[in-house]
């Protein structure tokens, strides 16, 4: 029953996968379409600011989610550790554990700084759309990060209910 109830979770999971990764490629399209509208309004280093901005989003997006994944994982093994974890292993956990904190607080500062970015974006983009052209870029960066985060959720509960299966099925004999 159990085994029965992961693979129906895996499959709900990957038919939701499927449609955040159609929905990505409609939002990839419109951010092309935007591009396009873009390029022909602003002037070149505009438009570059734009790209930039546009292509930093999704790293810095990226960024944040792998390490706060990360350091969700440490957290987790931290919190198992007991009088048998030998010293060695709660020191690395520790100095993982502060080294990913650390990156992760970079990478906050660098979201903050992609924030004002964004803005700055907006005052240029203002002065060329309309309001509704303005309201569908604004909506675009909303979606993309939007999509981002959820594309990452799936993925980790993905790979921890393969991991549950993989192991449940292991422990049948």
């Amino acid at each position: 029953e159990l085994i029965s109830s992961l693979r129906s979770k895996l499959q709900t999971l990957w038919e939701e996968r499927e449609l955040v990764l159609s929905e990505a490629r409609e939002c990839a399209e419109r951010g092309e379409e935007l591009e396009a509208m873009v390029q022909d309004v602003c002037k070149p280093n505009e438009f570059e600011r734009y790209m930039m901005f546009i292509g930093d989003l999704e790293k810095v997006v990226s960024l944040l989610l792998c390490l706060s994944s990360r350091l969700a994982r440490v957290q987790n093994a931290m919190r198992r550790i007991d009088g048998n974890t030998d010293a060695e292993e709660k020191q690395s956990l520790n100095e993982r554990h502060k080294l990913l904190s650390r990156q992760r607080e970079d990478a906050k500062d660098l979201k903050e700084n992609l924030d004002r970015r964004e803005r700055v974006v907006s005052g240029i983009l203002a002065k060329y759309l309309t309001d509704q052209q303005l309201q569908d870029y604004r909506r675009f960066v909303q979606v993309k990060t939007f999509l981002l985060i959820e594309q990452k959720d799936l993925e980790e509960q993905i790979k921890f209910f393969e991991e549950q299966l993989e192991n449940l099925e292991k422990s049948i004999p």
